[in-house]
């Protein structure tokens, strides 16, 4: 069978024309329209004020219905899942509306009744099956009317390794994949036709400050913008603009680098005691408080762990990463970094690796014994892997690796690979919810558009990390550094502390702290209540944790002075931290739960997947004349996704193996892996069959791969042709060459290969230093003598110019 990915997809009869469901588009708007009717949306503009790490964004969207008859207009946009959505209002010919923030099934119904009575009408909600997509419906636009909806939100900046600070504004909503028979009420669910980027018929802008006690080095962009202006001597504050003419083939991306390293703050803002006498999150004062542990890199005593690598192979996966010339496709990156942790895993530790599709198939029956045999195995069948699965059904193969018995003293560290073009993003959030004790999961989101909410979410509810690849970003890196941080020893007993003043106390508001991670940034919400004291109070707060048997803490001193804000930034995000452990969805909430998260949502302004923003133009002195006429605004063609033919197909699920028989009743499908036999718990360092020109197939042209596929399980490399034609010479030069008699070839050949590394490869070693580390130890083990003069002739060998000293044991 061939498989090909679909999406679910509706015509307007199917749907209903006034649903409250829209189409996919690029941010933040866009709705679609048919044969030759103007467009009514003419331009987006953003104004994004960046302080420290929160950002506050407004984006405007300006319409115009030039046509005789009145409109109704839908657009749907995607949004980052951690922003907290406070604010939504309408300008119509001068005029200003702000939306009321509403019970969901109100919202609709008051908005149903406005269309049903001729008037204006406006409404705003988030996904029901997605917290990343916004819909809005703009109903009865009455013919020559001009109209500005402007959107408000609040976010908390993502801290990169290298201490960076990024910001994203999606400009990518990828039609996403629908299991067949799935829920239909998805606003991602509706056709929406494409026309190329240079054919789009509205503008956007976009202009960033940034503000920083620190100071500010630079800011980058993976978008042309204007060059970085600072905006007083001092150097704190600083503006950039997005140059005309972008194109919607891209998020569009802020890398932001402060001239001092991050330090732990706390910042106190008041609340609003006076307005608002009913208690909630906006009575009291609230605090957010940001620290940066400072967690020793230490060593494990014992290296263990069951490591299963999960990888989307559906068709999507054959796209390029990004627009950008030469951007390796999506599936291609996927296997080298696979071929790297494959690598990198230590030796005595399991693994296994899933692909997933509409079907799935996993490399061995079950996670399996790490050995030279198994590594070697595993290396044949990712060269075999191809985005040949058909959609994107993450759920099944999730329930089939939780339901593996778990294996004793190596827990679990699940690794998850997808573009995230899912809509049953909620239902996969809550498996990985269901089975968190039993294992940690790092999730990696591929390409642009990917899902923002199952990414961070699955890595949020499971104690992991989520990293994004777009752009020149290399999968291969962020996923080293996430393998580096599971196999560092766990961080435990983590707790928080006050030092508050009699009379005062403070109630936590984010979840419970059970992971930490080094170089990783950890912030904590908080209510105050109580009496307040004098001005010139200070309060104290402490995080504790223990590794290794040793205990360790970092304490922050502040001042209990509130600080205003017409924006009520803190309790906004504290709210959105609150939604995000509790609201799962518009159907998938708990009953227990979905009062808290309505309760927190209309208090707070931030809206859930249980409210909407509603707004009524009642000022209008008479309905609205003749019919009401839908008009939607096109999206552009994106990553080669004119070619992904929208199509239903059936699947069956299979977990294919050597040696697995499903019983009767599963249907399999045909497993594309060769044959192997081979026994779990034999080691012996062999010699790899594998021809220069098979290494050269298998692996590419791309010399660095290639060097690591060499390496064996234990750390070492043999001295063969393959490592000669990497190094430039022939293999009798390279025997030839052993500068110690009747010293251990693979010694020699694994020298030669760590300097090569040096040379070749600096500027990507955090792809390599695990598995230098594991060359390293075996060196230790088995040359450790004549290291010093396996590494002088070496760089002898190689001509090369690395420091002898850097190889020191």
């Amino acid at each position: 069978m061939v498989y090909k990915k679909h999406h679910c997809y509706q015509t307007d009869e199917q749907h209903g024309h006034r649903s409250g469901l829209g189409s996919p588009m690029a941010l933040p708007g866009g709705l679609l329209t048919r044969g030759e009717e103007p467009v009514p949306l003419k331009s987006i503009s953003v104004t994004l004020s960046i302080r420290e790490f929160v950002a506050g964004v407004s984006a405007t969207l300006n319409y115009e219905n030039e046509e005789e008859v009145p409109l109704e207009t839908f657009f749907v946009f995607p949004m980052d899942e951690d922003s907290a959505v406070y604010s939504f209002e309408a300008e119509i010919d001068g005029k200003k509306i702000k939306a009321e923030l509403k019970d969901k099934r109100k919202a609709h119904s008051i908005y149903e009744s406005a269309l049903s009575n001729r008037r204006q009408a406006f409404l705003l909600e988030e996904d029901r099956y997605s917290r990343d997509v916004f819909c809005c419906n703009v109903g009865n636009l009455h013919p020559g009317s001009k109209v500005a909806l402007t959107l408000k939100y609040v976010q908390e900046l993502p801290l990169e390794a290298d201490g960076t600070l990024r910001y994203v504004l999606p400009a990518v909503l990828n039609p996403r994949y629908c299991r067949p028979g799935s829920s239909e009420d998805s606003c991602l669910n509706m056709k929406t036709p494409v026309v190329p980027l240079e054919e789009l018929p509205y503008t956007f802008s976009m202009i960033a400050t940034i503000s920083s006690q620190h100071g500010i080095e630079r800011i980058q962009s993976n978008c042309p913008f204007s060059p970085m202006e600072y905006l007083g001597d001092d150097k704190t504050s600083a503006q950039v603009s997005l140059t005309e003419g972008h194109k919607f083939d891209r998020d569009v991306e802020l890398l932001i680098y402060y001239r001092e390293k991050h330090t732990p703050s706390v910042a106190v803002e008041m609340g609003q005691a006076k307005d608002n006498p009913v208690d909630g999150l906006m009575k009291d004062p609230s605090v957010m408080v940001c620290f940066y542990p400072n967690i020793p890199e230490v060593e494990s005593p014992v290296i263990c762990g069951e490591f299963v690598f999960l990888m989307d192979r559906s068709g999507s996966m054959h796209c390029p990463i990004s627009k950008q010339d030469k951007s390796q496709l999506r599936i291609e990156a996927a296997k080298e970094t696979l071929i790297l942790l494959l690598k990198s895993l230590p030796i005595g530790c399991y693994f296994n690796v899933y692909g997933f599709g509409t079907s799935y198939e996993a490399f061995f029956p079950n996670s399996v014994k790490y050995t030279q045999q198994t590594m070697e195995e595993a290396l044949r069948r990712v060269q075999l892997m191809r985005a040949d699965l058909g959609g994107t059904e993450i759920l099944t193969p999730l329930q089939i690796i939780y339901g593996e018995p778990s294996i004793p003293g190596h827990p679990l560290q699940l690794f998850i690979f997808t573009d995230g073009e899912v809509t049953d993003t909620f239902s996969v959030i809550n498996e990985v919810r269901r089975n968190r004790t039993k294992h940690r999961c790092f999730s990696f989101g591929i390409g642009e558009g990917a899902s923002t909410s199952l990414i961070k979410g699955i890595a949020r509810v499971a104690g992991g990390t989520s990293e994004f690849i777009t752009g020149k970003a290399r999968m291969q890196s962020k996923a080293l550094s996430a393998l580096k941080r599971a196999l560092q020893p766990a961080v435990e007993d983590i707790s928080v502390s006050w030092d508050l003043p009699r009379g005062l106390s403070a109630k936590m508001l984010s979840p419970e702290q059970t992971v930490l991670y080094r170089g990783q940034r950890l912030i904590i919400y908080a209510l105050l209540s109580g009496t307040m004291p004098p001005a010139d109070t200070t309060g104290e707060v402490c995080l504790k944790y223990m590794l290794q048997g040793k205990s360790f803490e970092n304490r922050v001193t502040f001042s209990l002075q509130p600080k205003p804000d017409d924006n009520f930034t803190i309790h906004r995000l504290a709210a959105k931290s609150f939604l995000q452990t509790k609201d799962m969805g518009f159907r998938d909430t708990p009953a227990k739960d979905k009062k808290d998260v309505l309760k927190v949502s209309i208090d707070c302004g931030v809206i859930s997947s249980q409210t909407a923003f509603i707004a009524v133009n009642k000022s209008l002195n008479k309905p609205v004349q003749g019919p009401l006429a839908r008009r939607d605004v096109p999206r552009p063609i994106l990553l080669g996704a004119a070619s992904m033919i929208p199509r239903f197909y059936g699947g069956a699920h299979s977990k294919p193996s050597s040696s697995y028989s499903p019983p009767a009743s599963q249907p399999t499908r045909t497993n594309h892996y060769p044959s192997v036999s081979y026994q779990q718990d034999d080691y012996k360092p062999c010699r790899p069959m594998i021809s220069k020109e098979m290494c050269a197939l298998v692996f590419g042209d791309n010399h660095l791969v290639q060097l690591i596929s060499l390496q064996n399980a234990d750390g070492s490399w043999y001295p063969d042709e393959n490592l000669a034609g990497i190094l430039g010479r022939s293999l009798e030069d390279l025997l030839a060459a052993i500068p110690v008699k009747d010293a251990n070839s693979s010694s020699w050949a694994t020298v030669l290969a760590m300097v090569w590394l040096h040379s070749n490869a600096k500027q990507m070693k955090c792809e390599w230093e695990l598995l230098e580390k594991k060359a390293r130890t075996w060196i230790r083990i088995h040359a450790a003598s004549i290291m010093q003069e396996l590494v002088k002739a070496a760089i002898a060998f190689t001509k090369s110019s690395v420091d002898p000293a850097i190889f020191a044991l």
